[in-house]
């Protein structure tokens, strides 16, 4: 039968039903749009904006290298470079919270929000004198001690203010006063030619143990023969203790471009350069970035010589960076899993789903509350009909009787086809409907086994009771 031969009461509770059915449907789409979206969004890649500096530096390539090799592993956390001028631009945009992570200098002012996430490398202090021109008897040849540096010209390697202030630490160490030294920068990128022309009675440079910006300068300034006097920093010792960011180190022999380069060990001091995390950055994002770090690493050392010189933070209390706790978990095997991680979004995601099946349970059940009620009335109705059937003296009364339940019949069914009703009700009403019929097929037996007067006459004589 089409929608168009059917009744019109019929067509709009088919309608209906259709109607609901597609709010039910478009209901759950939604909800599971929505929790596919959060776990998408949970899952989704992070990108942590990192200072570092300056331009060209090999800190700078290292982290480039980095970030490219957390994009083609496809890593759940990303990186994207920030570069700088140095530390101290690198420093200041962390504080702004312009930045995520930045590479600083552990002797430095760092912010109370920097936590240490991974130690880039260990820096050594070199400090030396370069050999006297022959036959000149340059001045300079003859210091073997930084005490003897007052009044002298002194070469500091790379422009940034911090290695200048760590040269006058040392020498107010010694009892030098930094106003009686005359102190000249230049670019490490400019060593080479600096120091060819700058004719200075010290040097000092901070780097690597093996750094060749380091091993050139000094290689430079050995241009007319003889090796250079390295210069031992002996209160080291004193220096770490009272500036907790320093330790005592020794320079190895042979460890600055040849065998005899230097001699013997030389003391001096180290400091660390730190990767540092905002103290509010998500412990389960800073332990994935730690993790991916280390364990990309090895594979960027002939690359990037520097990758395999990272090691993990300090994670004692007293440390002098703190270590940002996602970092620690990864470190001491305690970073958390997914489902330790994202149990609280998980549970809540299922509340949600349950809340939102009862709801949409409510909701269909408020659709088919009308149908409901039609039906309860129409059983009502069937039950009356009943009574009329068993009290008829017309056969084409109790035809109409009978084409009317049959209509309630057709309306309870779809009903029962979508829910509206339950099968119990179904069985009550079946029990209905046979009486109905039998009443029916009874008393159609007994008018027609009746004489037509009879009838008639049992037609006026109820018209007339009822009048």
């Amino acid at each position: 039968m089409s929608e168009q031969s059917e009744n019109p009461g019929t067509t709009r509770r088919r309608l209906k039903r259709r109607n609901s059915s597609l709010l039910i449907l478009a209901i759950g789409i939604l909800v599971f749009g929505g929790a596919a979206g959060a776990l998408l969004y949970a899952l989704r890649p992070v990108t942590l904006l990192i200072a570092v500096g300056p331009t060209g530096s090999e800190d700078v390539k290292l982290v480039q290298g980095f970030a490219q090799a957390f994009a083609h592993s496809g890593s759940p956390v990303r990186l994207k470079p920030v570069p700088t001028q140095g530390a101290a631009e690198s420093i200041a945009l962390f504080t702004a919270n312009k930045v995520d992570l930045a590479v600083v200098r552990g002797d430095l002012n760092l912010p109370a929000s920097a936590e240490s996430v991974a130690v880039l490398r260990k820096n050594v202090v070199v400090m030396w004198v370069p050999p006297s021109a022959k036959g000149k008897g340059r001045k300079a040849a003859k210091i073997t001690k930084i005490a003897q540096l007052a009044g002298r010209k002194i070469g500091v390697v790379g422009r940034t203010p911090a290695n200048v202030n760590l040269l006058k630490l040392i020498l107010t160490q010694y009892g030098v006063d930094p106003m009686k030294v005359e102190i000249v920068q230049f670019p490490a990128n400019e060593a080479v030619d600096a120091i060819k022309n700058l004719k200075a009675d010290a040097y000092l440079a901070v780097g690597p143990a093996n750094s060749k910006v380091t091993i050139d300068a000094i290689t430079a300034s050995t241009k007319d023969g003889g090796e250079p006097t390295f210069l031992p920093i002996d209160a080291s010792e004193a220096i770490a203790q009272n500036h907790p960011a320093y330790e005592a180190a020794e320079i190895p022999a042979g460890s600055l471009g040849s065998a005899d380069r230097p001699e013997d060990e030389v003391k001096t001091i180290s400091f660390s350069h730190h990767i540092v995390a905002r103290k509010g950055l998500s412990d389960a994002t800073v332990a994935a970035f730690t993790r991916q770090l280390f364990a990309i690493r090895q594979s960027l050392k002939n690359d990037f010589p520097l990758a395999a010189k990272i090691e993990t933070p300090d994670t004692d209390k007293d440390a002098t960076i703190p270590v940002h706790p996602g970092a620690a978990a990864f470190v001491d095997g305690e970073e958390k899993t997914f489902l330790d991680r994202y149990s609280d979004y998980i549970w809540w995601s299922l509340m949600a789903f349950s809340a939102m099946g009862s709801a949409g349970a409510w909701f269909a059940g408020y659709l088919k509350q009308d149908e409901r009620n039609t039906n309860t009335s129409q059983r009502e109705r069937l039950l009356e009909m009943l009574k009329t059937a068993r009290q008829s003296d017309s056969t084409e009364e109790l035809d109409q009787l009978q084409a009317e339940a049959d209509d309630i019949l057709r309306h309870t069914l779809d009903c029962f086809e979508h829910g509206a009703i339950e099968e119990g009700t179904l069985t009550a009403f079946n029990i209905a409907l046979e009486q109905f019929h039998n009443a029916v097929a009874d008393r159609k037996a007994l008018l027609l086994s009746m004489p037509q007067n009879l009838q008639r006459t049992a037609t006026q004589f109820r018209a007339a009771g009822t009048a």
